[in-house]
């Protein structure tokens, strides 16, 4: 999931060097946190906030298989 979110943000931003992307697990959960720099920050929540909303119906799509549900955290 790591990567999908990496290869998302990447493309969405305008400094993609400053994506940095991590994973954590916790109590079934796997805790996808995106990070993007202070100009991007609002190209990947998008107005109303419906591009970080796609992104996570694209994370939950793709987790669909396993037993695991996804969560994305967006920090500046």
């Amino acid at each position: 999931m790591k990567e999908l979110v990496e290869y998302i943000a990447r493309r969405l931003v305008g400094n993609p060097d400053e994506v940095n992307v991590s994973e954590m697990e916790q109590d079934q959960i796997l805790i996808v946190k995106l990070k993007v720099g202070k100009d991007d920050i609002g190209k990947v929540i998008g107005k109303q906030g419906r591009t970080a909303k796609a992104v996570r119906t694209i994370l939950n799509t793709a987790s669909a298989k396993g037993e695991q549900k996804v969560l994305l955290e967006i920090a500046e």
